[in-house]
């Protein structure tokens, strides 16, 4: 990974400033008794962190890519007792930048497993860090020579950086836009956030393992969902985005909680002073959280958070019916 800095477009791999909150009120109906509850809660100093920081897909957003109310009114709470959310994805912003605009979100994101740090309100890159294609390729040559022929999709940089996905790479369904390409110049011919991975006869795990292992010298290796096994800039984690996304927001380790999923938020586990997985998170996850909750689909977030709330206001009891305190536990 290139370590220079600059402004403006250059074409050069490495580090580049380049210079896009609040959510949303919930449907009104279904909202207003939560809001009512989390009221009094919601006092400055009602909060023991500074800043919340979640990962979107399975821990914020539900199967169906939505956020439920009680979730959104809890993180509203948590906003008006003196704390910032921060969404802190593996998704480039091509591909998070409409899920932001749709929840009003207009303050500082953290992209592309930390490449990219997002000011949503304006809609600008503010840092991106680039992949080192040459040392990309050599990875990949190593790690084909090892495993064989592996199917490629890459992520451009950019706020506007297409996905491209080659011959024999499984996308998942849904609405997010990709473009094919065949030859394989196209992959290597613009500036990348990262390279994503797929072998016909290794699982996920496996596959992360072996790359790791062949090619962990030349770039890092996440796992970041099912069938998304990524290639990023040496060093680069959601912990290097989310540090940076802090500073600028006056906050540091000590006062962040992070929720999140899967492998690829294990080292924001590390940095923040808390870590919760959600009850469908990867085992690897799990070993290293502080606090397990309920699921993407049962307002995890929601419950630790008002269960937070209601400690700081000395309620000492959850606010919202049907809230209840969490699988806890201590990292090892």
């Amino acid at each position: 990974m290139g370590t220079g800095t600059g402004t403006g477009t250059g074409d050069a791999d490495g580090t580049r400033v380049v210079t896009v909150g609040s959510m949303k009120a919930g449907a009104a109906a279904e909202a207003a008794a939560q809001r009512d509850a989390l009221a009094a809660a919601a006092a400055p100093g009602a909060f023991p962190y500074k800043l919340v920081a979640t990962d979107l897909d399975g821990t914020l957003l539900r199967s169906d890519e939505t956020i439920s109310p009680r979730t959104r009114t809890a993180l509203e709470a948590a906003c008006a007792a003196g704390a910032a959310h921060i969404v802190v994805t593996g998704r480039a912003v091509p591909w998070t930048r409409h899920i932001l605009d749709d929840l009003g979100y207009k303050g500082i994101a953290v992209c592309g497993q930390g490449a990219q740090v997002y000011h949503a309100g304006e809609h600008r890159l503010l840092t991106s860090v680039t992949l080192d294609r040459q040392l990309a390729g050599l990875a990949l040559a190593k790690l084909e020579a090892e495993i064989g022929p592996l199917a490629l999709a890459a992520s451009r940089d950019g706020v506007d950086g297409e996905v491209l996905v080659g011959p024999g790479y499984g996308v998942q369904e849904g609405p997010l836009p990709f473009v094919p390409f065949t030859d394989p110049a196209e992959l290597w011919s613009a500036p990348l956030n990262k390279l994503y991975i797929q072998h016909p006869g290794l699982s996920d795990d496996a596959l992360t393992e072996v790359a790791r292992q062949v090619a962990g010298d030349l770039v890092g290796v996440t796992m970041a969902g099912e069938g998304v096994v990524e290639l990023l800039p040496l060093g680069l984690s959601k912990a290097t985005g989310l540090s940076l996304a802090a500073r600028r927001l006056g906050a540091k380790a000590v006062d962040t909680i992070a929720f999140g999923d899967m492998p690829n938020d294990i080292p924001m586990f590390g940095w923040a002073a808390r870590g919760v997985a959600m009850a469908n998170a990867h085992d690897e996850l799990k070993a290293v959280a502080d606090e397990l909750t309920t699921s993407h689909d049962d307002d995890g977030i929601a419950l630790v958070l008002e269960r937070l709330l209601a400690a700081g206001s000395g309620d000492g009891a959850s606010p919202v019916d049907g809230a209840s305190p969490v699988e806890g536990g201590e990292r090892e």
